[in-house]
């Protein structure tokens, strides 16, 4: 087995926009590095390294693989056993060919949630994969999207080469834990993967769980990144930590996109709208979850009347918004987002908040049919980029 470097090498790393140096190799991140200056709450650096839509890419012809990774899990006193780390997904020539769960290594202990927390060190651990087809191929290794993984190095008992440049049109896409997917059954289960692959498109998941809320630093790294299609799932942790009101969410929705617009005028855009959450449809947040572990909503209803923001008066705001600025702007799109999971089929939010694995790919393959169908939003989407 020969060791290839994971940096500097012939290894490229997709869908990350940073990589941190840590004591023991690489920790991808999904923002750049200047944006850590903007933001305080740890949560946002939390989401942002967890990998999701991260992966490895390289050509090789090697039948056997190990990739060595430490992965930071969590676990309350409670609990007899640390959260799963999640799976690591080998895709060969665009198929998965095989999925195993990420070692165990560092678990970060906490009496409850918001209590303080104790680092209970691991190690790296490896992960092999040795049924790979004979012959040179190109090679994905996805990480497990709930779980920040550090990369610590890659052997093969073959030759490795950098992957041919993709020639895929480049989506850039926005949103919540909803598009960020924790609770999907791998990483390539995620509805943003299912619908790039579906729709030939190369996707980059800039989505923050819990942390959805129009930032500016985020509008300007959408604006500054390479893309050839754009979405934007967006008002569910808006509403869940009531952070605007309609007098506030408004403008912020109009600065967001016009960030974009100032670097990508003309590209096709797609504002998505909160799918259904029964707890929030009709009532402002904030939000509690209940002894039964479903979302509850503390607002009042009839705060509504007076500017609080329900997902139904987001929605409509979105709606209207779209509306109005298509007038000068043809290539910006609105979806309902109840048309990926609509009120038929709640059944599918265990927490009364985010769907299950199944309903994320179903979501993947509605948005595929929607914006990348022939008069959907996508469907005047760049021919693939040259390749040589």
């Amino acid at each position: 087995m020969r060791d290839y470097p994971l940096v500097g090498g012939p290894v490229e790393i997709r869908g990350a926009l940073d990589l941190e140096t840590t004591p023991v190799g690489v920790m991808p991140r999904r923002l750049p590095a200047w944006t850590k200056e903007q933001y305080q709450d740890p949560s946002v650096f939390g989401g942002t390294v967890m990998p999701s839509g991260v992966r490895l890419a390289f050509r090789t012809d090697a039948r056997v693989l190990e990739f060595e990774v430490l992965t930071s899990t969590g676990q309350l006193d409670s609990d007899p056993e640390p959260r799963p780390t999640g799976m690591l997904d080998l895709r060969v020539d665009g198929a998965l060919v095989e999925r195993q769960r990420a070692p165990l290594g560092h678990v970060v202990r906490m009496a409850g949630p918001g209590t303080a927390q104790r680092l209970v060190p691991g190690e790296p651990g490896t992960a092999r994969f040795d049924a790979l087809p004979a012959g040179m191929k190109n090679v994905e290794l996805w990480l497990p999207q709930q779980t920040p993984t550090e990369l610590v190095s890659l052997r093969a008992d073959g030759e490795v080469l950098a992957p041919l440049p993709d020639g895929r049109p480049r989506w850039v896409h926005h949103g919540s834990s909803i598009s960020h997917c924790l609770e999907a059954d791998g990483p390539t289960g995620t509805w943003p993967v299912v619908a790039a692959s579906l729709g030939g498109v190369e996707v980059t998941n800039l989505s923050q769980p819990g942390n959805d809320m129009l930032d500016p630093y985020v509008a300007r790294t959408i604006r500054d990144l390479p893309a050839d299609l754009i979405s934007l799932e967006t008002g569910i942790n808006i509403v869940a930590r009531a952070t605007f009101r309609l007098r506030t969410f408004g403008p912020a929705v109009h600065g967001f996109l016009d960030t974009i617009r100032d670097g990508h005028p003309d590209t096709p855009l797609l504002v998505v709208s909160p799918v259904s959450c029964p707890a929030l449809d009709g009532s402002p947040g904030p939000t509690s979850v209940g002894r039964d572990g479903r979302i509850t909503a503390l607002g009042d209803p009839a705060d509504v009347a007076l500017g609080a923001l329900s997902l139904q008066v987001v929605r409509d705001e979105l709606a209207r918004i779209v509306a109005a600025r298509r007038a000068r702007d043809p290539h910006l799109h609105y979806l309902d987002g109840r048309e990926l999971l609509g009120p038929a089929e709640v059944e599918d939010l265990p927490d009364g908040l985010h769907p299950s694995a199944a309903a994320y790919r179903r979501m993947g393959e509605r948005f595929a049919d929607h914006a990348f169908a022939d008069r959907g939003p996508f469907h005047s989407r760049p021919r693939p980029r040259p390749t040589d």
